[in-house]
């Protein structure tokens, strides 16, 4: 070790006799050396084409790309080229309420007042105070030449648009309405929207819209969503809250000839735990819809205590994709292997600490479109969990499995699971470590 340390003394000593000369040439050796690896040293930023400055731009937050556009002219060319401003989402919210960082007031009037007519994917964020969503109507109310073609209203928490009143709101989303000639997509949950101001609403675009989602908005009726389907001819996707479907909607859904849905979302949510009991829709209404709409994907997300679900899955139920928020028992997934044959996805994300073996076996023997599976804070033994994606096969696109969930038994230890789920999926796979739905 000492005379290593001594050599690196020699080494880095100047040997007598060294040239100034060698010295420049060292220097002028080592500078062509950064250049060439460094590209960075001798680029002129300045001069990259827009299209490299925009996609750079694409990948920044908005403080960061308002930040980089004034590095020079180029950069502020590009900040306010239109392909920049087709997707925005204004953040609004009061210091005292909420961690969002708020889209700063200037730009918001910068974007109204240059991008207006460039904007096409805009969503509004907002907290839960009554300030914030009050601010995002008034920004609405000021998109007076726009072509927007997918709107949404976000509240992080509850109340917020509730909380604003009912001509406010729906004026000013009757201005992007009646403005924007294209609109095809809206988010509307949470909102005091009702029938009258609905109808008035899609009347301005029923030609073009194919998107409404209005999960919560208690003013709205059956009524509402069926005038929205007489008037909307090329309305594809439909998202409810539980609440408004019933069998006479779905039986009004399947007589109109021009209705033809691709999804028909509904959330099932329990507001009031325990006080609330949930209606059944009848296996004739549900057929109906079907039969009329053969293709149609019918998407349930449940968010229920387990003495909640009575109503459900008691006779055949033509939905094709299942998640379930909370804990759900054994029996109602019996129920479901047993009632859902068109089946298509299903996420559980907490069951319990019984095996699910049987279950899943089941919805492997009769849900014959399974193609895509979830499993958070349940219970399956590797024999049986290899039995359901033997039954399965390469169909399972998508399988997704947390570790915990898996029981070691006496045929199978984790090592060899993943080497026999592989064999029978045609890929390898491995158990989550976290959940990724």
């Amino acid at each position: 070790m000492m005379k290593r340390a001594g050599q690196k003394v020699v080494a880095g000593t100047e040997a007598p006799g060294t040239s100034q000369t060698s010295k420049r040439q060292k220097t002028s050796l080592y500078g062509s050396v950064l250049e060439e690896s460094d590209p960075c040293a001798s680029m002129d930023w300045g001069s990259l084409p827009h299209h490299v400055i925009l996609r750079v731009f694409q990948f920044l937050t908005l403080v960061d790309r308002a930040r980089a556009s004034s590095v020079c002219r180029r950069w502020n060319e590009v900040f306010h080229i239109p392909d920049l401003w087709r997707r925005f989402e204004f953040e609004l919210s009061q210091p005292a309420t909420s961690y969002l960082k708020s889209t700063h007031p200037d730009l918001i009037q910068q974007i109204i007042k240059r991008h207006a007519d460039h904007l096409q994917y805009v969503s509004f964020k907002v907290d839960s105070s009554t300030e914030s969503a009050e601010a995002a109507c008034d920004i609405l109310s000021q998109l007076v030449n726009c072509s927007i073609k997918t709107l949404g209203l976000i509240s992080t928490a509850k109340p917020s648009f509730m909380n604003v009143s009912k001509a406010h709101f729906a004026s000013a989303l009757t201005v992007v309405f009646v403005n924007s000639k294209s609109l095809s997509s809206i988010k509307i949950d949470d909102t005091p929207l009702d029938d009258p101001s609905l109808k008035v609403l899609v009347a301005n675009n029923s030609d073009t819209l194919k998107l409404l989602k209005m999960s919560s908005c208690p003013h709205v009726s059956p009524a509402g969503i069926l005038c929205v389907a007489d008037q909307c001819h090329g309305l594809k996707e439909l998202a409810l809250n539980y609440y408004i479907l019933s069998d006479e909607l779905l039986l009004a859904l399947s007589s109109e000839k021009h209705v033809d849905l691709e999804h028909l979302r509904i959330d099932v949510v329990s507001e009031n735990p325990g006080q609330v009991q949930f209606h059944t829709i009848k296996k004739q209404s549900w057929d109906a819809l079907v039969k009329h709409s053969p293709k149609v994907n019918i998407v349930m997300y449940f968010f229920l205590y387990e003495d909640e679900f009575d109503a459900f899955f008691r006779e055949e139920t033509p939905v094709t994709h299942l998640y379930f928020g909370r804990a759900v028992s054994k029996a109602m997934l019996g129920r479901i292997g047993m009632n859902c044959p068109r089946l298509i996805e299903l996420v559980v994300c907490a069951n319990g600490l019984q095996p699910l073996d049987d279950e899943l076996i089941q919805i492997a023997e009769r849900c014959k479109n399974l193609t895509a599976m979830g499993l958070g804070e349940c219970e399956v033994t590797c024999r049986g969990f290899i039995e359901f994606v033997k039954m399965c096969g390469g169909r399972l696109t998508q399988l997704s499995i947390m570790e915990e969930v898996l029981i070691p038994d006496s045929d199978y230890s984790l090592d060899r699971l993943h080497l026999e789920v592989s064999k029978h999926l045609g890929r390898m796979w491995f158990p989550d470590m976290m959940p990724t739905w």
